[in-house]
């Protein structure tokens, strides 16, 4: 498949994306009763649960060659047009990959056309806009993710089936191990490292030329002290709210 993003981007990436079980549970719980699960853009297997039956399905061989021995089999398809029979699974699941997809209508619709019930992890662009990493740093990241499909576009899609839908925030532990773009909102050094940085899409989309410079403004100031004078509330807090959300829908 050509113009694979994933060339770049996915480079060490089941190094770097470690799953975190607080997301892995909560997305377990989402998946509720589904003894089936298509995981789709499904990457290197996060968050496939165990004990379920799982098909996964992936557009990109840099990102199949990293899932790990007794990962659940995998199909190299795209979201738009999957090679499954309608309502062959009993849930669908979709994370941090929408926004990716080259046609999120399509895709949604084809979670729906598959599935009784549909689980997707995005994020509110709103509230992500107002992360200290966004807002002090990276600006450029609210403009140019406001054309990408996140909540309100999967909302709107999947609703389109009939279903009940629900929103349900997915707050970010301070020491999580799945290393997107807000991960590390108590440990800002940890962006300063361009391994941590090349496998979070939102680097990528701004380009290297952006993100250098915005990390040299975030290195002087821990340096100097002032991250910790704006932000050292944050330091006492377990989790944070950062506009992650898992997406339900139950029903076609």
């Amino acid at each position: 498949m050509s113009g694979d993003p994933y060339l770049r981007l996915g480079v060490g990436y089941a190094g770097q994306r470690v799953p975190d079980p607080r997301v892995a549970a909560m997305i377990d719980a989402a998946l509720g009763a589904a003894g089936s699960v298509v995981n789709v853009g499904a990457g290197t297997g996060s968050y496939e649960p165990a004990g379920r039956d799982v098909l996964a399905v992936e557009p990109s061989a840099v990102m199949i060659a990293q899932r790990r021995a007794g990962s659940a089999p995998v199909v190299r398809a795209r979201a738009e047009r999957l090679p499954l029979a309608d309502g062959s699974f009993d849930a669908a699941l979709a994370v941090l990959t929408v926004h990716h997809w080259s046609d999120a209508a399509a895709g949604l619709a084809e979670l729906r056309r598959v599935s009784a019930r549909q689980v997707v992890l995005t994020w509110d662009p709103a509230v992500t806009g107002r992360f200290w990493l966004v807002r002090d740093y990276v600006p450029e990241l609210s403009r140019l993710e406001a054309g990408l499909a996140t909540v309100a576009t999967v909302v709107a899609e999947l609703g389109r089936g009939g279903g009940r839908t629900t929103v349900t925030p997915v707050p970010v532990p301070a020491d999580c191990t799945d290393g997107f773009m807000g991960a590390y909102w108590r440990r800002p050094e940890r962006y300063l490292d361009p391994r941590v940085r090349a496998s979070i899409s939102a680097f990528a989309t701004v380009g290297e030329d952006v993100a250098g410079e915005a990390m040299q403004r975030l290195g002087a100031d821990l340096e100097s002290g002032r991250w910790l004078e704006r932000h050292g509330d944050l330091l006492g807090l377990a989790a944070l709210d950062l506009g992650y959300r898992l997406v339900v829908c139950d029903g076609r």
